[in-house]
């Protein structure tokens, strides 16, 4: 005991409870600088102050423009009916656009305009209406400076007033300006963003031939104005939600307010409000956080690229979640099918698109159990191969010194190590190490007598398999549990593989997703009629998916195309 507790005292560290890094001449008793500075990062609600001095001073204390370079606080005198009035700006650098900033904001306000110069009229008349009897009613409401700045003076789209500096400066995080005045116990979050962001491209990872060409992009408002764009109706509710107690990022949270379930939507909501992190900055965060999780690693949300696949889902009753700075949208509930559809699916035929399905899930297949059956095979069960097949194989693995279980795993782990470096290597040489690694390694394997051709070709056909995978996440997945099925295959042949085939369905089986059942629609007789491997002809595709439970069950009439009928 004696020699284990020195070498944990040698070896083992213990990081300190508290860090002083002040002088020891000018350090206080009790940590008492340290503790006041603990206290001061918790911002407690407080309300705008009527004396500008004060808010001037909480907002350089806040933002620590001792320090901050990029923050601006613009101060100068305000005109209102002959009087003047001490004001302030406060914005971001390199987040506003000074050209709105200048002419919509600060012109209007300093300039001495008509409508300020005169001091007499305190009142103003809000309206003016004729009666039965030819007699003028006018409305008229006593002079208030904070409505006659936000409705006279300011020109912009997007105004609002408050009265808590919490709300004011998460305006001016997100980029807008905010305007304070002196005698007012309220401030102005003012929309002038111009930060510079990416413009809609081409989606990169769904690609299809017969579709449209757009793809989200990292700006939430440009993403929910690319939903609106293709739903078209007014009944698409986007509500804005707040993620992380430090960066507050903005979600917002998509469906259809006449078709999708409300105890889906609000279970949704209510996973996004009870999440107790500081930081939130992309979408596969947020996945990770509010699914439900499972030993398998299986994904239960889809992640689409892609406006017209998310408005799809929104018409079919599902609900999508946006996070403001990741390109993604997150579409709940996901079952196991989903993420073997691609949207090429539906811009073809029937007829192609359920040959496209059968071919995925034919790879889904290979790339699970392929590597697995094989060694099974050379390891227990070559009694199965034919004769000639049998020999060829013990040919190729006459010259190779490893087990078939060495063989096989330094090819798979090598693909996946060209398979990493090749997405991490710049663009322009990416592909050319993954074809040049894959045929170079592969034929001096082969040369070498480490591994035997035939293998070679299996690992191909598996690393293939994966690619047709239109789902990347679902796609790792198998790419991982592969290797367990080559260990099972390996230690107890088909025995091993369907043991662990067995457990892994009966995971699956008991799987939900926002309460669906995630082997759905293949456990459900009835919920085959909407969805399924083979996909019906478009004009039978009358019922949305019954799993979601949606307000309107049917999405199209049972006689669609009336053309044909005629009157």
């Amino acid at each position: 005991m004696n020699i284990t507790n020195l070498l944990k005292n040698i070896f083992t560290y213990t990081p300190p409870k508290n860090y002083s890094f002040v002088l020891p001449d000018i350090a206080m008793d009790n940590n008492s600088d340290i503790k006041k500075n603990i206290q001061t990062e918790k911002k407690e609600e407080k309300n705008i102050s009527p004396n500008l001095d004060t808010n001037l001073n909480f907002i350089k204390t806040r933002y620590n423009l001792l320090i901050n370079s990029d923050i601006i606080t613009r101060e100068f005198t305000l005109n209102v009916k002959g009087q003047q009035y001490k004001a302030f700006l406060l914005y971001i650098d390199g987040m506003v656009d000074s050209q709105i900033l200048n002419d919509f904001v600060l012109k209007p306000l300093m300039i001495h305009n008509n409508i300020n110069q005169s001091s007499n009229n305190k009142n103003r008349i809000i309206s003016e209406s004729v009666d039965n009897n030819n007699v003028t009613i006018r409305k008229v409401k006593k002079f208030n400076l904070s409505d006659f700045i936000e409705s006279c003076l300011v020109p912009q789209n997007n105004i609002k007033q408050s009265n808590s500096f919490n709300d004011i400066i998460s305006g001016v995080n997100s980029g807008n300006c905010a305007l304070f005045v002196d005698s007012l116990n309220i401030a102005y979050d003012i929309d002038v963003k111009g930060f510079k962001q990416r413009g809609i491209d081409k989606p990169e990872n769904e690609i299809v031939i017969k579709g449209p060409h757009e793809a989200f992009v990292e700006n939430i408002r440009t993403n929910t104005s690319l939903l609106r764009r293709f739903t078209n109706n007014e009944n698409l509710v986007i509500e804005s939600l707040d993620a992380g107690k430090i960066t507050k990022t903005k979600c917002a949270v998509c469906y259809m307010q006449n078709i999708a379930n409300s105890d889906l939507v609000a279970e949704v909501k209510y996973r996004i409000n009870n999440l107790d992190i500081d930081s939130l900055l992309s979408s596969g965060q947020l996945e990770q956080l509010i699914s439900d999780n499972n030993s398998l690693g299986l994904p239960k949300t889809i992640s689409t690229e892609r406006p017209d696949n998310a408005a799809q889902h929104l018409l079919e009753g599902r609900v999508i979640v946006l996070v403001n700075g990741s390109p993604f949208a997150l579409i709940f509930p996901a079952i196991m099918i989903d993420f073997l559809t691609s949207p090429e699916d539906r811009n073809l035929k029937t007829i192609f698109s359920n040959f496209l399905r059968v071919i995925r899930i034919l790879s889904a297949f290979f790339a699970l159990l392929l590597p697995g059956l094989y060694v099974s095979v050379t390891s227990f069960h070559i009694e199965i191969l034919p004769t000639e097949l049998l020999y060829s194989i013990l040919a190729a693995r006459e010259s190779v010194p490893f087990p078939v279980i060495f063989e096989i795993l330094i090819m798979e782990i090598s693909f996946e190590i060209i398979r990493e470096a090749s997405l991490r290597v710049p663009s322009a040489i990416g592909s050319t190490i993954g074809i040049v690694g894959a045929l170079v390694i592969g034929q001096a394997a082969v040369s070498a007598g480490i591994v035997s051709p035939i293998l070679v070709i299996i690992v191909a056909i598996t690393a293939l398999s994966s690619f047709a995978i239109p789902d990347y996440t679902f796609s790792f997945h198998l790419r991982l549990f592969r290797f367990l099925f080559i260990l099972l295959g390996y230690i107890a042949g088909f025995l091993g593989i369907g043991t662990g085939l067995f457990v892994y369905l009966s995971i699956i089986c008991d799987m939900e997703s926002f309460g669906v059942s995630y082997s759905l629609p293949y456990s459900s007789m009835e919920s085959l009629k909407s969805t399924g491997i083979i996909l019906p002809p478009i004009w039978k595709r009358e019922y949305r998916a019954s799993y979601l439970a949606t307000k309107k069950d049917k999405k199209q009439e049972k006689i669609s195309m009336k053309w044909k009928v005629g009157d």
